[in-house]
């Protein structure tokens, strides 16, 4: 069995793209989030291997995607994040980055680089 994924996205047909992304490679999707509250509740409870998580989500008591990362990191400093952004995010992605995330992709992105990405995060 693959690594345990915890995929964190605000909209329901991204987590689900995500997920079968990952799922098809032989990864386990042990949860899903949709606001970054939810992501730092779940990671505590699923202790996943791997986030994928989306850097722009609406804020949840006063939690977004980077607040969710810094969160995570802070309780769990070896936690492998992989951000999701859309294109234009470049400022966050390096907050992303500095706050702790190892890598990011690009929405719309290829099968093959969530794949790759996510390969290149649970290696580093």
């Amino acid at each position: 069995m693959g690594a345990k994924v915890l995929v964190v996205d605000d909209a329901v047909f991204m987590r689900k793209m995500i997920g079968d992304i990952l799922k098809k490679e032989g990864y386990e999707v042990v949860g899903e989030a949709e606001n970054g509250k939810d992501a730092v509740d779940k990671y505590a409870a699923l202790k996943p291997e791997l986030v994928t998580m989306d850097i722009v989500m609406p804020k949840v008591d006063d939690i977004d995607g980077i607040g969710a990362v810094k969160i995570i990191i802070n309780s769990d400093p070896n936690a492998k994040i992989l951000m999701v952004s859309a294109m234009g995010q470049h400022a966050l992605v390096v907050e992303a980055i500095q706050s702790g995330a190892k890598d990011f992709v690009t929405k719309p992105f290829q099968p093959s680089r969530v794949v790759e990405a996510a390969k290149r995060v649970l290696e580093g």
